[in-house]
């Protein structure tokens, strides 16, 4: 089993804040991971989970 995935949203402002317009998509994306046992390494335009063991 892999030990990170990186993934990429676009999201649909500039910049990450309340004004985002898919922050749910981002939320999303992120428990998805978790619920695979992954956690939230980095974020920037691309997100790093690393697997907890």
């Amino acid at each position: 089993m892999q030990k990170y995935v990186v993934l990429q949203v676009t999201l649909k402002e500039k910049l990450i804040g309340t004004a985002s317009k898919n922050l749910s998509e981002l939320e999303d994306v992120i428990n998805k991971q978790a619920d695979k046992g992954y956690r939230l390494h980095t974020i920037s335009t691309t997100m790093v989970f690393e697997r907890i063991e």
